[in-house]
């Protein structure tokens, strides 16, 4: 199957499909990812012989920091690159139509939550604004274009004109989504706590060192509080990622229909783990058919029967030793 009619299968991807189309996905990337193919064949892997899901071998996701990652010839519209601290290396991600991420990042919000027109979008997501590079702020900013409300926006430090916005849109009673990284959200809460009504309060994860580390459920009940809410909702996504999933309710994410996620061992990378258990999470995703679909992530968490999963966590060094034997190869 051709690039062309891979894409637009995936566009119009039902979930009874997902596997047979991830397998196409497989044997298309093997064929024309360099990196991919060299992982593959330091495993000994035939690409011919891969049949079945169980067969596809996930690619460490450190690998993102270290090389190019493009399936086939062509040039980026743009790379998003992950934050890190001075010295660190990052993750980059090249994109080959930006039409492509910002089409399938609107239909997956709209999936779970409704149309964006008409919804006022604020993103408060400090740590993302300032640098360059950000998959959440590209995506945050066709958000707010779609929404065609003048009062969607970005916002830095200028917290109290965000509460007062807040105000103003619940008492007009305008849809509201508020969009915004853990610690700003936390400082929002703390400096300016009022009753928001039905708006959809969404946090996307990370202290970036800011704060102290709080557990989901420690910072949900905090910001439920303040903005007397009944759920803060969750977005979870990586630059690594293409695709993303929504928590609605506090608890589980929800893929988009591009993507899911599946268990594997904590100590052994190439050995499938049982649903409801803790594990490590291997990502599928088929919105990254231009560079590679198949992510053996460094997250923990818990799967169920349903496709939807918790995240618990990272894990450290000593658990990820097994992917990392072969990275150095590479």
């Amino acid at each position: 199957m051709s690039r062309d009619e891979l894409a637009r299968r995936i566009e119009g991807l039902s979930r009874d499909e997902f596997w047979e189309i991830a397998l196409e996905v497989f044997h298309h990337q093997a064929a024309n990812n360099l990196i991919y193919a060299e992982y593959l064949d330091l495993l000994h892997v035939n690409e011919r012989e891969v049949r079945q899901r169980t067969d596809i071998p996930y690619l460490p996701i450190s690998l993102f920091k270290t090389h190019d990652l493009r399936t086939g010839a062509w040039e980026p519209s743009r790379t998003f690159r992950s934050s890190g601290t001075t010295g660190t290396a990052t993750s980059r991600h090249p994109l080959r139509r930006e039409a492509w991420y910002v089409d399938q990042a609107a239909r997956t919000f709209e999936r779970f939550y409704g149309p964006l027109t008409g919804r006022a979008v604020l993103a408060l997501l400090p740590a993302y604004l300032e640098r360059s590079g950000s998959s959440l702020v590209f995506m945050a900013d066709d958000f707010i274009r779609r929404s065609g409300q003048p009062d969607s926006g970005f916002y830095l430090d200028n917290l109290p004109e965000l509460a007062g916005r807040l105000r103003a849109l619940r008492e007009r009673n305008v849809p509201t989504l508020l969009l915004g990284v853990s610690f700003a959200l936390l400082e929002l809460a703390e400096r300016f706590p009022q009753p928001l009504g039905d708006t959809i309060v969404m946090e996307t994860g990370g202290m970036k060192g800011r704060r102290r580390e709080m557990t989901r459920d420690e910072l949900h009940g905090v910001l439920s509080d303040a903005f007397e809410v009944e759920h803060i909702h969750s977005e979870y996504g990586m630059t690594e990622l293409l695709s993303q999933a929504y928590a609605p309710e506090r608890g589980r994410f929800l893929p988009a229909t591009t993507l899911a996620v599946t268990p594997r061992d904590v100590t052994d990378p190439f050995a499938p783990a049982p649903l409801g258990k803790t594990a490590a999470l291997n990502l599928t995703d088929l919105a990254n058919l231009d560079t590679v679909s198949f992510i053996a992530s460094d997250d923990l968490g818990r799967i169920f029967e349903d496709g939807s999963f918790e995240v618990l966590g990272r894990m450290d060094n000593s658990d990820v030793r097994g992917c990392n034997l072969l990275v150095g190869d590479l």
